[in-house]
C-alpha cells in the first residue's frame, strides 16, 4: 500500500495544469445550452411561448395541447445542438441529483424510424421510485413515481443529452424530492408577503424569493485520494495526524490560485456559462487546497437547481484535471471545514428588495417590517431552522472554531441594534404627533440606503444580515439548499400571515382602531421585545455563550439525531400543513429518510474506519515494530548484557506501538459490537441515539490511536497519504 501512495504522490508532482482555451467572451456563453426565453421565441409558437412565460411567471396551467407544441420546439433546438437523448432531471432525497435518459429516436415500421418527443414525454415520466428513499411512504413492491415537468426552471442540454428540470412524487401523490416542497414553500411566501406589501404599495402582485450561494470545496489529487479508502467511500479522513504546517500563517486565503487549480476553474466557469449558472467569484479559501464559488444571486428555485447542477459539474470536470472534489463539511482534522452560506432575500416585481433600506420613511417601514417578522420567524422557529442543516457530515463542522455553532443565533450589527432599541420604546396604542415625526424623521427615515459596510460581519453567527439580505451561514457545503430554503420560507410566509392578522385586528376595532402605520408600529414593537433571544452580536464560541444561550432558552442541539426532532413536533407539522408545503405523511417520512441516511453513515464510517485500521495500520505497526525487534536482538547479540543501555530507545518503541495496537483492536471491537447492537434496533430514533452515542465516539479513540502510530512508525512503510501531502500537494 506504501507503495502506492508514494507512486500517488510522484504522479501528482508529475502532472501539468490542463490547458484551457477561452475563445469567446462570458456573456457570449452564457445560457447557449439552455432553453431560455431567446430559444423559445425562436423555436416555439407564439401560443406556446406566451403559456410557458404565463407558466414561469404567475403559475397558471400548461395544457396538453400546448405542451405538445412547446416540446416539439424544445426537440427541434436540442436536435440542432446534437443531442440524442432526453432525460427528466431531478432531485431525490439521497442528496444527488438523478436521471433517467431515454432516445428521441422510436421505429415507425418498415425498417425507418423518427426522433419523438411529445408533451406527454416533456410533462411526465415515471421511474422507479422504490429505491429512493421516501421514509415508509412506499414499500419496495411498489415501485411506481412520477416526475413532472418544472417549467419555472429551464431545460438545459448536458452532453448529448437534453435535461429537463422535474418534481418527483410518489404513485399516492407525496414529495419525493426537494422540489416540491420548495415550490410550494416559495408559492407561500409569495402570497403572504404580497398581503403585507399591499401596506405599502398597491402596485406589488408578486414577491420573489432570492438566492445567493457560496460553495467551498477542496481540490485533492485524484491519485492522492485513491489511496485514501476513507476519502473513497466517506468523503472525508477519518484518521490522519495533523500536518506540522496548516492554515496558521493564513498564506492560503485570498492568495495566489495554484495553476492546475486555476485551469480547473476556469474550464467548470466555461460549462456554468453554457448552462446559465451566473458564477462570479472565484478564490482560495483558509484552509490550504480549499476553494470558493460564488454566483450572482437568482431566483431561489432556479439558485437551487443551478447549485445542484453545479456540484455535478464539479465532480465531472475535476476529472478531466486529475482532481478529487471534496465537499464534505469536515474532511480534515485541524483544519476549516467547508460550509455553503445561503444569502436570503425578497424582491416584488415592481423591483423593490424587501430586505434593503430605502430613501423615505415609507419604504424603511416597509424594510422594518420584513426584516423584523424574519427575526420573529427564526427565534419562533429556531429548533426547526437547526434541524434544517442537521446531517452527520455538518455536525463536524458546526461549532469547529471556524463555522457557526450549533446554537442558531442572528446577528444585525450596531446600527440596526440601535433602530430596534427606539422602536422598542414605541408607545402603545395611538403614537402622539412628536412621536410620529421623530419616528420617520430620526429613527426610520434615518436608515442608511446601503447599510452593507455599516457592520462588521459576525463569522460565529449562523443567520447575520448583511446589508440587503439575510446570510444564513450555518448551511452545510453537502447540502441540497432547497431543504433550509423550504424551511426559511415556510417559517416567513407563517410569521407574515400572523403579522397582517394582528395589524388588521387594530386597524379594524370597529371605527376606534389605529392608523395603519400607528398599527404596524405597535405589532413590530411587540416582536421586537418577544425576539430579544434569538439577536446576539458577540462571539459564539465557547462556554461562554452557551450558558447565555441556555439562559435564554436557546436549543444547542450538536447532534443530528437531537436536531431533526423538531422537524415532527406538533407545531411543525401543523405549519407545513396549514400553508400546504408538506402534509403530516410527508413530514414524518422525511424525518424517517433523514434519521435513516444519519444511520447510514455512521454504520459506513465505522466499517470504513475499522477495516483500515485493522488492515493498513496495525499491519504496517507490526511489520515496523518487527524490524526494531530485530535491531534489539542485533545490539545483545554483539553486546551482550550492554545492550539495554544501547536499545532503550527502541524498546520503548516497541512498547509504545504495541499498546496502540491493543487499544486500536480492543476499540475496534468494542465498536463492532455497538453497531450489531444498534442493528438490532427498530425504532429509527433509538437506532439513530444508539450510532450517535455509544458507536461513533469509539471513532474518536481509534483514530487516536491510529494517528499516534502514524508519527511513530517509518514513514517509508505508511501506507495512507498523509495530510502534508494531501493538503499541500499542488
Amino acid at each position: 500500500m506504501s507503495t502506492l501512495r508514494f507512486y500517488a504522490i510522484k504522479q501528482a508532482l508529475n502532472k501539468k495544469p490542463i490547458k484551457i482555451e477561452e475563445n469567446e467572451r462570458r456573456s457570449a456563453l452564457f445560457g447557449r445550452n439552455v432553453f431560455n426565453e431567446d430559444k423559445m421565441r425562436q423555436y416555439l409558437t407564439k401560443e406556446a411561448f406566451v403559456s410557458v412565460m404565463d407558466a414561469v411567471l404567475n403559475g397558471t396551467k400548461i395544457e396538453r395541447v400546448v405542451a405538445d407544441h412547446i416540446s416539439t420546439g424544445m426537440k427541434e433546438w436540442a436536435i440542432s445542438k446534437g443531442v440524442t437523448h432526453y432525460t427528466h432531471w431531478f432531485q431525490p432525497l439521497t442528496g444527488a441529483t438523478a436521471e433517467k435518459h431515454d432516445a428521441f429516436f422510436e421505429p415507425i415500421g418498415n425498417g425507418r424510424a423518427i426522433e419523438k418527443f411529445g408533451g406527454g414525454q416533456l410533462v411526465q415520466q415515471e421511474p422507479d421510485a422504490s429505491s429512493f428513499p421516501n421514509g415508509g411512504i412506499r414499500n419496495t413492491f411498489e415501485a411506481r413515481g412520477y416526475t413532472a415537468w418544472d417549467p419555472t426552471s429551464p431545460a438545459f442540454i448536458y452532453g448529448t443529452t437534453l435535461c429537463i428540470p422535474t418534481v418527483f412524487v410518489s404513485y399516492t401523490g407525496e414529495a419525493l424530492d426537494y422540489k416540491t416542497p420548495l415550490l410550494r414553500a416559495l408559492q407561500a411566501i409569495d402570497s403572504a408577503a404580497v398581503d403585507v406589501c399591499k401596506y405599502f404599495d398597491k402596485n406589488v402582485k408578486k414577491v420573489n424569493t432570492s438566492l445567493g450561494w457560496e460553495q467551498e470545496y477542496f481540490l485533492i489529487d485524484r491519485g492522492l485520494a485513491a489511496s485514501r479508502p476513507d476519502i473513497l467511500l466517506t468523503g472525508r479522513t477519518l484518521l490522519g495526524h495533523s500536518s506540522a504546517k496548516g492554515q496558521q500563517l493564513d498564506d492560503h486565503y485570498f492568495g495566489t490560485i495554484p495553476k492546475r487549480a486555476m485551469q480547473f476553474m476556469r474550464d467548470l466557469e466555461t460549462e456554468c456559462m453554457l448552462l446559465g449558472i451566473p458564477v462570479k467569484t472565484r478564490h482560495n479559501e483558509v484552509a490550504p487546497n480549499q476553494f470558493e464559488l460564488a454566483p450572482v444571486y437568482d431566483e431561489a428555485n432556479l439558485a437551487v437547481d443551478h447549485n445542484s447542477l453545479l456540484m455535478d459539474l464539479m465532480d465531472r470536470v475535476a476529472e478531466r484535471h486529475d482532481f478529487k472534489v471534496l465537499f464534505h463539511e469536515k474532511p480534515f482534522k485541524g483544519v476549516n471545514g467547508s460550509g455553503k452560506h445561503n444569502n436570503w432575500s425578497l424582491s416584488t416585481n415592481t423591483g423593490v428588495n424587501l430586505l434593503g433600506p430605502g430613501k423615505t420613511p415609507m419604504s424603511n417601514l416597509q424594510f422594518l417590517t420584513f426584516f423584523i417578522n424574519t427575526i420573529k420567524a427564526v427565534n419562533e422557529n429556531e429548533e426547526l431552522v437547526r434541524a434544517s442543516i442537521a446531517s452527520a457530515s455538518n455536525d463536524h463542522r458546526l461549532g469547529a472554531n471556524e463555522a457557526p455553532p450549533a446554537i442558531i443565533s442572528v446577528f444585525i450589527g450596531e446600527q440596526l441594534t440601535r433602530v430596534l432599541d427606539e422602536l422598542e420604546n414605541v408607545t402603545n396604542g395611538k403614537l402622539s404627533p412628536e412621536e410620529k415625526t421623530d419616528l420617520k424623521l430620526n429613527v426610520v427615515g434615518k436608515i442608511p440606503e446601503i447599510l452593507l459596510d455599516n457592520t462588521d460581519r459576525n463569522r460565529t453567527s449562523s443567520f447575520a444580515f448583511t446589508g440587503n439580505k439575510f446570510e444564513f451561514r450555518a448551511v452545510g457545503s453537502t447540502a441540497n439548499c432547497g431543504k433550509p430554503m423550504t424551511v426559511l420560507s415556510t417559517i416567513v410566509a407563517n410569521q407574515l400571515i400572523k403579522f397582517k392578522a394582528e395589524v388588521d385586528a387594530l386597524i379594524d376595532k370597529k371605527g376606534k382602531g389605529l392608523k395603519k402605520d400607528e398599527a404596524i408600529f405597535n405589532v413590530l414593537r411587540e416582536y421586537i421585545k418577544k425576539s430579544k433571544n434569538i439577536l446576539f452580536e458577540g462571539n459564539g464560541y465557547g462556554e461562554e455563550w452557551e450558558i447565555e444561550a441556555k439562559r435564554r432558552g436557546l436549543s444547542n442541539y450538536k447532534t443530528t439525531p437531537e436536531a431533526l426532532k423538531a422537524k415532527i413536533s406538533e407545531k411543525t407539522i401543523k405549519m407545513f400543513e396549514d400553508l400546504k408545503v408538506l402534509n403530516r405523511v410527508e413530514s414524518i417520512s422525511r424525518y424517517e429518510v433523514e434519521m435513516e441516511d444519519y444511520v447510514m453513515h455512521i454504520q459506513i464510517e465505522g466499517r470504513v474506519l475499522g477495516d483500515i485500521a485493522r488492515n493498513h495500520v496495525v499491519p504496517i505497526a507490526v511489520k515496523y515494530q518487527n524490524v526494531l525487534i530485530e535491531n534489539v536482538s542485533g545490539l545483545k547479540e554483539i553486546y551482550g548484557d550492554g545492550f539495554k543501555k544501547l536499545a532503550g530507545e527502541q524498546m520503548t518503541l516497541i512498547e509504545e506501538i504495541s499498546g496502540h495496537i491493543a487499544s486500536i483492536n480492543s476499540n475496534v471491537t468494542k465498536m463492532i459490537n455497538a453497531r450489531k447492537e444498534a442493528n438490532h434496533i427498530e425504532i429509527i430514533e433509538d437506532k439513530a441515539d444508539a450510532y450517535c452515542f455509544k458507536v461513533k465516539p469509539f471513532f474518536d479513540e481509534i483514530r487516536y490511536h491510529c494517528d499516534k502510530l502514524e508519527l511513530l512508525v517509518d514513514d517509508e512503510l505508511w501506507p495512507l497519504t498523509k495530510y502534508r501531502e494531501l493538503l499541500f500537494t499542488k
